[in-house]
């Protein structure tokens, strides 16, 4: 088990290299991006490309689809840091491993955050293909990555009333009408995999409130409330959840159900990165 010092101490190491590598450049958004979702790294007109095993204190990338790289650079005249990939608790890793992208971006000077996702849509409504804005989340997998003694800079009791930023939620809806991709917003459930949900749990999930499911980017919107940093989110869905469509569930169907959707997707996000920057511009 990681450490709270020990997790201090891969923060220090991580941005320490990152940092030597930055010069003068200095990154106000970070953005993690998942399953299949790693092309819009290729836009970024690149300080480094490092891989994720390459920066002291990470794990290298193991699923596919992710790539397990991070970028600095300008993304539509933005400065950006990109993790294409991120570490999932059904690898093994501690909650503190899945949230030190977040804690990295922020000892880096980044104090806004875009996370996305690939999910199995589990309202009757949603297909394959279909973006959602994250508007709230449930966190199901029984682990925090706040747990412990607090870390430095963090809150012991971050407000979680609206972990999706208000102000990005209406950027996201302007990038969306802007990029002409249509978006449908909703509540995203994290459960910790790696096996799919049964019929049944779909079915409790859907009565507990949630529109869409998956395995990941709760524990990095946690650690990005404790610290103060503003969220936004999206979910592409891949699949329909089990017990909403006739074919067993597989990850291939999720890749390939990405890589169709990945213009629309990259759109929506550089739109949105660029409201994003104004909107932190005028908050000062």
């Amino acid at each position: 088990m990681t450490s709270p010092a020990g997790a201090a101490a891969a923060v220090d190491r991580a941005a320490a290299a990152l940092g030597a590598g930055l010069g003068d450049f200095a990154p106000r958004l970070a953005l993690i991006l998942g399953s299949g979702l790693g092309g819009l790294a290729r836009r970024i007109d690149a300080v480094f490309d490092l891989p994720v095993g390459d920066v002291p204190g990470f794990p290298s990338a193991r699923v596919e689809g992710h790539d397990g790289r991070i970028i600095a650079g300008s993304l539509d005249g933005v400065q950006v840091l990109a993790f294409a990939g991120r570490s999932h608790l059904y690898e093994g890793h501690e909650p503190a491993v899945a949230a030190l992208p977040v804690r990295i971006a922020y000892a880096l000077g980044a104090r806004s955050l875009f996370v996305s996702n690939a999910a199995g849509g589990i309202r009757p409504a949603l297909r394959p293909g279909d973006l959602m804005i994250i508007r709230d989340h449930i966190n199901l997998m029984c682990r925090n990555p706040l747990a412990g003694p607090v870390a430095r800079q963090e809150t012991r009791f971050p407000d979680m009333s609206a972990p999706y930023a208000a102000e990005f939620v209406a950027a996201l809806r302007g990038a969306a009408a802007h990029a002409r991709v249509s978006v449908v917003e909703g509540v995203y459930a994290a459960v910790l995999g790696p096996s799919y949900e049964t019929p049944a749990e779909i079915r409790m999930l859907e009565w507990l409130g949630a529109d869409a499911v998956g395995m990941s980017t709760v524990p990095e919107v946690i650690a990005a409330r404790a610290l103060g940093m503003r969220v936004a989110g999206v979910s592409l869905i891949t699949n329909l959840a089990a017990g909403r469509g006739g074919a067993p569930l597989d990850h291939d169907e999720v890749l390939s159900a990405a890589a169709r959707a990945a213009g629309d997707v990259e759109r929506l996000v550089r739109a949105f990165v660029v409201r994003a920057a104004a909107s932190v511009r005028r908050s000062g």
